[in-house]
């Protein structure tokens, strides 16, 4: 389509409800926000009632780089009723499960791709270009000739493509037209302007703006209060009034569905050291220690969803956040990204990216190391965070991430349902073995590819509670064993294929099960001090 004709004049501010009405049935609705973070509530609630009452609009596709979510009843999870959504398109629905559902049912649609590729593809829309092309998601789950990104079973539609550039195979994943873009802001102008400059989040706002632009489409931004013209901090607005027709005001808003406004998180204020949350003494934490261990000074690090987001907590009570660069795939870069429903935001950080302009960079080697969960391995080295028979998580950014590091860790219990593994006086004790193996003989969907790996010589670790594996030429191997444990009953017993032992094998670091510091600060110094 043709872009619009440009606007003149001031934004008209409307009511939730009439934002909605300019929602035709068909329509492709494009949000913006990431899982808690940035997300204009108020009008997916209007899009909930007034959908109810007049079974109109209907049969949308529905678009979210990162879906919205508590994991309950907030966001998308509003948006399951039947007749209202028709298709689904995001990275992850783990935190709408009231879609994913739907989608487990085959009563719509549902296609969750690499949430950095759905970042770059509204830049790529906006610009006109026919879509992303890239290496990520080959061999996973993303490739048309394994799954293309589908999710549900009448999901028919391509959305990816393999094609062959000077001899070597990429994938294209297509552009699709977007009728209307709702995105949040923090301050309007008169004029349209937006200012972020509450916010924790800046996301991919002015592609999708532009994009919808481009499409012949409407643009709503929903925002806390309007200001007069010309009174902005230009530095902080990231989407021009020349792209927006609509505002809503919504006085109430929340930074975050868990935070209702951080200084810290806005960027206006540091949080002094002291003051970040500490972890319970318990396996997670014994984990993210380990993987802890992992570290480099210097290093730029992704910190992933999980289990492995203890390891930024970890690196902050041990005094070496600031000897390493810490980095969320939503933007943060430097200091501590935040856990939980504040995912996404950050503290003490150097900067936010725009989040398509952070995957190009994770995307083009920029990372050193990422840590990144587990929650099935198999034979092959293969790694599903993605799918289960009974749930729909998404990759989220985990594809580009685990893709494009030089080096990644993947941490995650060797079982699950019922494990009860105990930290004590550096050892642990396995008081009651998980009735589920995680280490499968094939996972269920393949998110990582082991054999991909191999062929690029990445360098691939597993770390559990009780052992740490690497990725070999010749499969997986198994390097170190946590103290008070037995290999035979406790590790070889609950996996599912046979993993190598490393003639050189290796008790885990006693400082890990042990309640207080493990003093990396001083190993930290000493090693940067040989470099």
């Amino acid at each position: 389509m043709q872009a619009k004709k440009k606007r003149t004049g001031e934004v008209p501010i409307i009511t939730a409800e009439e934002a909605v009405s300019l929602i035709s049935d068909g329509d492709c609705v494009y949000f913006g926000g990431s899982a808690g973070v940035a997300i204009p509530e108020l009008i997916i609630d209007a899009l909930r009632d007034v959908h109810s009452g007049r079974g109109s609009p209907k049969n949308l596709m529905l678009v979210g780089t990162v879906a919205i979510g508590d994991w309950a009843t907030t966001g998308f999870n509003k948006l399951a009723a039947p007749g209202l959504v028709r298709r689904v398109v995001a990275s992850g629905l783990n935190n709408c499960p009231a879609l994913g559902r739907r989608a487990l049912a085959n009563e719509i649609e549902a296609y969750t791709l690499p949430q950095g590729v759905l970042a770059q593809l509204a830049r790529e829309n906006a610009a006109g270009r026919p879509g992303v092309i890239t290496k990520v998601g080959l061999r996973t789950f993303a490739d048309p000739r394994i799954g293309g990104c589908r999710q549900s079973e009448c999901s028919k539609e391509d959305m990816v493509a393999v094609v062959d550039i000077e001899g070597e195979e990429h994938l294209l994943y297509k552009t699709f037209p977007i009728q209307v873009a709702i995105l949040r802001g923090s301050i309007a102008d008169e004029k349209g302007n937006i200012s972020l400059e509450e916010e924790a989040y800046v996301g991919e706002s002015m592609s999708i703006a532009a994009a919808a632009r481009r499409s012949g489409g409407i643009v709503i931004v929903q925002v806390k209060r309007v200001a007069a013209s010309n009174t902005l901090n230009q530095r902080e607005v990231r989407i021009p009034g020349v792209l927006v027709d609509y505002l809503v005001v919504d006085p109430n808003q929340r930074q975050t569905y868990a935070t209702e406004y951080s200084p810290a998180y806005a960027g206006k204020m540091r949080v002094p050291d002291g003051k970040i949350a500490s972890l319970p003494f318990d396996v997670r934490k014994v984990i993210a220690r380990r993987a802890a261990l992992e570290l480099t000074p210097g290093a730029t690090v992704n910190i992933g969803y999980g289990i492995s987001n203890g390891i930024a907590v970890v690196a902050a009570e041990e005094g070496i956040y600031r000897s390493v660069t810490l980095t969320a795939e939503q933007g943060v870069i430097g200091g501590i990204p935040a856990p939980g429903q504040d995912a996404g935001a950050g503290t003490n950080y150097d900067m936010i990216a725009p989040q398509p302009d952070q995957f190009d960079f994770y995307d083009g080697g920029g990372l050193d190391i990422a840590f990144l969960s587990s929650a099935e391995v198999d034979r092959h080295g293969n790694v599903n965070v993605s799918r289960f028979g009974d749930k729909i998580i998404g990759p989220g950014g985990f594809i580009n991430i685990s893709q494009g590091a030089r080096k990644v860790v993947f941490s995650g219990t060797l079982t699950a349902s019922g494990l009860r593994a105990i930290p004590h006086d550096g050892s642990l004790v396995i008081a009651e073995e998980g009735t589920v193996k995680k280490w499968v003989k094939d996972v269920y969907q393949i998110t990582f590819s082991g054999t991909f790996a191999k062929e690029r010589e990445q360098e691939v670790v597993f770390i559990t509670e009780r052992a740490v594996f690497k990725l070999t030429p010749d499969g997986l191997m198994l390097t170190e064993v946590a103290p008070g444990v037995s290999v035979e009953e406790d590790v070889l017993a609950n996996i599912e294929f046979d993993v190598l032992v490393s003639p050189d094998l290796k008790l885990m670091d006693a400082r890990i099960f042990k309640n207080e510091p493990m003093n990396l600060a001083v190993r930290f110094h000493d090693r940067a001090g040989q470099a």
